[in-house]
């Protein structure tokens, strides 16, 4: 997405139980467990192998921003930011916990997401302007990510092929 105007945004989920905020103390704790709680059926493993220090450290990274959506103040997902060089935003993570999901919730919280991406400089004075967000999925995320994807506007740029063993995840059961 290279501009804000590119969003098309989705409504919020009916009612009013649901509320999106940012995280805005860094916690390795509460992050590895919507890591894990997210990503558990669906095979994320990159981020189990690292230490509470390594979790910090990527955390505490000068726009790295965790924005959660809770339904009636239990956690249903998130989305976390990567900020890069040259005012590019990597969505690293997004998601929702397996009983969030097909609620309606998660377009909206790609939505507010992709919004707080674009004006991610306002709340870090050093970073410069977004100019560009960006994410990238694969076949063991949730079968309707991609179509989330291009309905919120974003636009398919590389595909890649490659084999990776599936390998057993702690959560969100057992172990999480």
């Amino acid at each position: 997405m290279t501009s804000p105007e590119d969003l098309v945004p989705a409504a919020a989920p009916p009612g009013d139980e649901v509320v999106i905020m940012r995280a805005e103390v860094p916690s390795p704790e509460f992050s590895r467990f919507l890591y894990a709680s997210v990503g558990g059926d669906i095979h994320w493993t990159d981020r189990l192998g690292l230490t509470r220090a390594e979790w910090v450290a990527q955390l505490e990274r000068p726009g790295v921003e965790t924005w959660v959506a809770y339904d009636r103040g239990t956690p249903a997902g998130y989305v976390e930011f990567d900020p890069q060089p040259d005012g590019v935003v990597e969505i690293v993570y997004f998601g929702l916990l397996p009983d969030f999901r097909g609620r309606r919730i998660g377009g909206w919280l790609l939505t507010e997401g992709v919004r707080r991406a674009w004006d991610l400089a306002s709340r870090w004075p050093d970073r410069e302007p977004t100019r560009r967000v960006w994410l990238h999925t694969c076949s063991q995320d949730g079968p309707t990510a991609m179509a989330n994807y291009e309905r919120r506007g974003f636009k398919l740029f590389d595909t890649t092929t490659e084999q990776k063993p599936l390998t057993p995840t702690p959560g969100p059961w057992p172990g999480a």
